[in-house]
């Protein structure tokens, strides 16, 4: 080719045939990073799919304590009343209604899904900012309830729970209690302590702690609505997320 003077033509030839290999290099690229890009996606919904069963069933468990705490804030409202004059007649009703509020439980929240993204590195799978956003708040109002909670916990001990535990016999009074609850199913319909009550209407200190009962329930109430607005917010975006597929 050389000899025939036929140098251009072989130049453009070998030119051609390693532009040909690098537009072939290109596109096996181009496929690999769409593979890669699809299997990211199909995680990428995975995720989503159960982030949102999580939500729904988060929502579920946010009003169920909201209803209890709800109840728990009449009962420590009715306490104060007998600190304020009410006539202690009915043992059963001041009893139970301490019980009541005694018995306040933490809030747990199922973010399993959530959980798994940030400690396996994950969460950069989720590209929509607004849901990943979301995300991190709720769990920032979260670990706000979880504070307040700390903060009641310690109340309630040493409000509520060391004046009870100290003046009264809280044998029969959970007998009753759980008699009452259960409809005679279980416990024992016994005779409460009424001295033991009477005694403890004047401890100021367990006053204070169903004054407090009301107070951060109410605001515990507050977050949790805070915790089911978000999550509701957060089941639409994913709604619309998923019809992408």
């Amino acid at each position: 080719m050389i000899k025939e003077n036929r140098v251009n033509k072989y130049l453009l030839y070998a030119i051609g045939e390693i532009i040909l290999v690098v537009i072939g290099i290109l596109i096996a690229l181009q496929i690999n990073n769409n593979n890669e890009a699809n299997k990211e996606r199909i995680k990428e919904l995975h995720y989503l799919k159960n982030i949102k069963n999580d939500l729904l069933l988060n929502i579920t468990n946010i009003n169920t304590f909201i209803d209890t705490r709800n109840s728990q804030i009449k009962s420590a409202n009715t306490i104060l009343e007998y600190y304020e004059g009410k006539p202690l007649t009915v043992l059963s009703d001041f009893s139970n209604n301490c019980v009541n509020v005694y018995t306040w439980k933490k809030f747990y929240q199922i973010n399993n899904t959530f959980l798994e993204l940030t400690n396996s590195g994950n969460l950069a799978l989720i590209s929509n900012d607004s849901i990943k956003n979301s995300l991190l708040n709720l769990d920032a109002l979260y670990k706000e309830l979880k504070g307040e909670e700390e903060h009641f916990r310690f109340d309630s001990e040493l409000l509520l729970y060391e004046p009870s535990f100290r003046m009264i016999d809280l044998n029969p009074v959970t007998k009753k209690f759980t008699y009452d609850v259960s409809n005679g199913e279980a416990g024992e319909n016994t005779t409460l302590p009424r001295a033991n009550f009477e005694d403890i209407l004047k401890s100021i200190k367990h006053k204070n702690g169903f004054v407090m009962a009301v107070y951060e329930f109410t605001v515990m109430n507050g977050q949790l609505d805070g915790m089911k607005t978000l999550s509701e917010k957060l089941i639409s975006l994913i709604d619309n997320e998923l019809t992408k597929q």
